[in-house]
């Protein structure tokens, strides 16, 4: 019989014997496989939705002639592009294979529901634009009712109908964003089922209504001109047709095209970020599940000592042994993968579930499992496995013949001592990785020197883990004795017997804590920073804000700063906008406002120059800004805006900046002549002397409900409000975190309940001279908690740490605020010392129910 059928008889006969040695392994793989599988299945679900959703989308149009430059900025996925002529609609339709040829007016545009709170806006775009006549170029149907024909009519996607509480008949504002009074005379489904477009909202209006209130002179421009194609005449033919009939700065592109252009847009950006960053998490949790397998066979070869030996003596040769240890790891890997591979399609309905309550909604549509979904996790898990193994493995195989012989401990047999070499490597990681975290979050900054440095004391920690392991629980768990008597003074000294088994126990926890201390400290230092902006550069009482077309709303109109200036409890308003322009080649935002006005109510601290002389052709750049360029007060710059135009600017005054203020600020006279769609996404209120603040608030509010009922806060309200987004990142990073620290607390459990079976002799005699079972349970459960302890703290300091060094590292402008948050801190220590006590219930439970007598005679 061959060596390697051996070894797989020996490996299968294990797992029979003692699968519930392995059931803590199986879960670890079977959970961070199936975070894996489910991870690759929603990125390859919501790529196929979104080729899906452009696709239909386009289904109809053969060509779209629009403008040829795209401006790109921060901020604006997809770019920005200047109109098109309506009247060029007119020429296409002569143009020879041309069926149809509409304008397409398109922009921003949030609906009011019935309970006077918009639709919408938190993330998906809510839109707005033009019915579409031809039924084949527009992609919405109606369900319900009849197209728009008069003014002030409107068609809605059902999706937001339902979710507004609207319905044929009823009358709503939509934002556009000056308040348009609209009744509902049409509700369409997207295709020939679908509520909408995924979970953004369309508001369909007549196209003399499009026009007048989504485009900036009010009428004559459109975003394109969607064009369909006689029978048989391809979309290539048909763009070669057009494109002579075209002025200079529009182009046309076939159907396909722009829809490609759009899936590679969301696929590009948005959905390779989205998984990113999901395998990231993915990754965790699996490099927490190598932790919690490789102790576990760690603990089952010291176990199988005496059994290996025999083995040896018998006659079995080193890879025989080897073989059998990693055969069972592959057993074990292979059969929880393929249970992780079932359990991925519900991680990722439950992803996409958690996503939605959160507010990130996501398009609907049907599973899309690919082979590399399945290929890639299954050998992932078994090849963590394998790996995990290979070391206990590895010493199996090198076991003595001789020690079948002798009484082998399982402790000495597990831990052996910690060697100069272990110690001089986590020595040298750490001594190397400290300096380059902090010269990387300080001297520069560089966010990669950073992330090298803190990779290398993660990997540091983890070394030395067996080094500090000792020391550690017996100072963590001094106060035991005094307070659990002699329960509490046993699980101290079994907690620190076995630095080794007790540092990979921990470690896998303490990677957990790790990552959520460090997402905790930088979450509290970007929300101690927003306020810190707000308190120091917003010098207004009340902010009136409603989403921006950027975060899926339609921002505050122009026109409410000036109607809040005339109520008798006003001192003051100013409003500030956003547009794109080209600087120095390069998309910029600017901010739109009366820069004057500005300077009353937003600090912008020490200003050079003079803000009141900015004109048509000023610019206010903040002092860093400018320093990056070599610019100057009084030199010339050239701006270029959307609408292909550009201009020279004079740099007439220079700003702080890093504030409410980005680094340009440009005229409402200067942009008006270049703007899309003109929106404020906040306007400032200053209210008199002697006006309360819940007054003030109150004639705000009422003069600002015609609006479409913005939210108005004042300024703790406001600067809570800009750290919501901060919240609910956390909120998300938490839910996913929570598989690893699982599987951390698996490993607990797991490694306790090896460690009652190799002791029960032990625990035999213990209960022989008068132990009770409840001091066992006792004694196991404050063990567990004291790994637990270990591993929380652990990952405290380190995560803390960690964060510091994130925080400084991303703040370039060295503008930011760094935050320890004691409360939320204190909640994961709580947590993490709750969860070690959870984790060795079962284990202590069995401890308990031990015969005392076949314990004792057990060897």
């Amino acid at each position: 019989m061959s060596s390697t059928t051996t070894a797989v008889r020996l490996s299968l006969r294990s797992l029979r014997e003692h699968r519930r040695r392995l059931v803590g392994t199986f879960l670890s793989i079977l959970l961070g496989v199936s975070f894996l599988t489910g991870t690759m299945v929603l990125g390859d679900t919501l790529r196929a939705n979104f080729d899906t959703l452009f696709a239909d989308a386009n289904a109809g149009t053969d060509v779209v002639v629009r403008s040829a430059e795209v401006l790109d900025s921060p901020g604006t996925p997809g770019g920005v592009r200047a109109p098109v002529d309506t009247a060029l609609a007119d020429r296409l339709r002569a143009v020879p294979g041309v069926a149809a040829a509409e304008p397409s007016v398109q922009g921003a545009g949030q609906l009011v529901g019935s309970d006077g709170k918009p639709v919408g806006g938190q993330g998906p775009p809510t839109l707005a634009g033009n019915w579409l006549g031809d039924s084949r170029l527009n992609p919405y149907k109606l369900s319900e009712g009849r197209a728009p024909a008069a003014p002030g009519e409107a068609v809605i996607n059902r999706g937001a109908a339902k979710t507004g509480g609207l319905h044929l008949g009823s009358t709503t504002v939509l934002r556009t964003p000056d308040p348009v009074t609209v009744t509902i005379v049409g509700i369409a489904t997207f295709g020939d089922s679908a509520d909408g477009m995924g979970p953004s909202t369309f508001t369909a209006l007549t196209f003399g209504d499009a026009e007048r209130y989504l485009t900036p002179r009010g009428s004559g421009q459109a975003a394109s001109i969607q064009v369909r194609a006689a029978g048989g005449i391809p979309q290539g033919e048909l763009v070669a047709r057009i494109a002579p009939q075209l002025p200079d700065g529009v182009e046309a592109v076939t159907g396909a095209a722009a829809t490609q252009e759009s899936t590679d847009m969301v696929s590009g950006r948005f959905l390779t970020m989205f998984t990113t960053l999901l395998l990231v998490f993915a990754g965790i949790a699996l490099l927490v599940a190598t932790f919690t397998i490789h102790n576990t066979f760690a603990i089952v070869v010291a176990q199988r000592t005496r059994e290996n030996a025999l083995l040896r003596a018998l006659g079995a040769v080193r890879g025989q042994v080897l073989g059998a240890t990693l055969a069972e790891a592959l057993a074990v890997g292979a059969l929880a993968s393929l249970g992780g591979l079932l359990g991925g399609i519900g991680v990722a309905a439950g992803l996409k579930a958690l996503f939605s309550v959160l507010g990130f909604s996501l398009p609907t549509g049907g599973m899309v499992i690919t082979t590399a979904a399945v290929v890639l996790p299954l050998l992932v898990g078994t090849v963590v496995a394998v790996g995990s193994a290979l070391l206990p493995a590895v010493r199996a195989g090198r076991t003595a013949p001789l020690a079948a012989l002798r009484d082998t401990g399982v402790d000495r047999a597990a831990e052996g001592r910690s060697g100069t070499v272990r110690v001089a490597l986590g020595a040298l990681l750490v001594a190397a990785g400290v300096p380059a975290a902090v010269v990387g979050a300080t001297d520069g900054p560089s966010v990669t020197l950073t992330v090298a440095g803190a990779l290398g004391v993660l990997a540091g920690v983890v070394v030395l883990g067996p080094v500090a392991a000792s020391f550690a629980v017996r100072t963590l768990g001094a106060p035991l004795p005094r307070l659990r008597g002699v329960s509490g003074t046993l699980a101290r000294r079994n907690a620190a017997r076995n630095p080794r088994r007790t540092s990979a126990t921990a470690s896998a926890l303490m990677i957990g804590v790790a990552v959520v201390t460090l997402f905790t400290v930088f979450g509290a230092s970007v929300k101690a920073t927003l306020d810190a902006t707000v308190s120091s550069s917003f010098a207004g009482d009340l902010a009136v804000t409603a989403p921006s077309f950027g975060a899926g709303g339609s921002g505050v109109s122009p026109k409410l700063a000036d109607a809040l200036a005339q109520l008798p409890e006003v001192r003051q308003t100013v409003g500030l906008g956003r547009g794109v322009a080209r600087i120095d080649g390069h998309g910029r935002t600017l901010d739109v406002t009366d820069p004057a006005r500005l300077a009353g109510i937003v600090d912008l601290g020490r200003v050079d120059g003079t803000l009141d002389a900015l004109g048509t052709d000023g610019l206010a750049v903040s002092r860093s800004e400018a320093g990056q360029h070599g610019w100057r007060l009084g030199q010339s710059v050239t701006v270029g805006f959307t609408d292909g135009a550009s201009g020279t600017f004079t740099v007439r005054a220079l700003y702080e900046g890093g504030g409410l203020a980005g680094d340009y600020l440009i005229t409402r006279q200067a942009w008006a002549p270049h703007r899309g769609q003109d929106s404020d996404t906040m306007v400032a209120v200053g209210l008199k002397s002697g006006v309360a603040l819940g007054a003030g608030k109150a004639a705000v509010e009422k003069a600002a409900a015609p609006f479409g009922n913005p939210k108005v806060q004042d300024r703790d309200e406001y600067a809570a409000s800009a750290a919501g987004g901060v919240d609910m990142m956390l909120s998300v990073v938490y839910a996913l975190l929570a598989l690893a620290v699982l599987i951390a607390l698996l490993g607990i459990a797991n490694t306790l309940t090896l460690a009652v079976h190799e002791r029960t002799r032990e625990l035999g005699l213990l209960r022989a001279v008068g132990q009770t079972r409840a001091q066992l349970r006792a004694m196991v459960r404050w063990e567990s908690v004291l790994v637990a302890a270990f591993g929380t703290v652990g990952g405290l300091a380190l995560g803390a740490f960690l964060g510091w060094a994130l925080v400084r590292a991303s703040d370039s402008a060295g503008t930011g605020s760094f935050a320890i948050p004691p409360g939320q801190l204190a909640v994961v220590l709580g947590a993490g010392l709750l969860a070690g006590a959870v984790a060795g219930l079962r284990p202590a439970g069995r401890a308990a129910r031990l015969d005392v007598l076949r314990a004792i005679a057990t060897e």
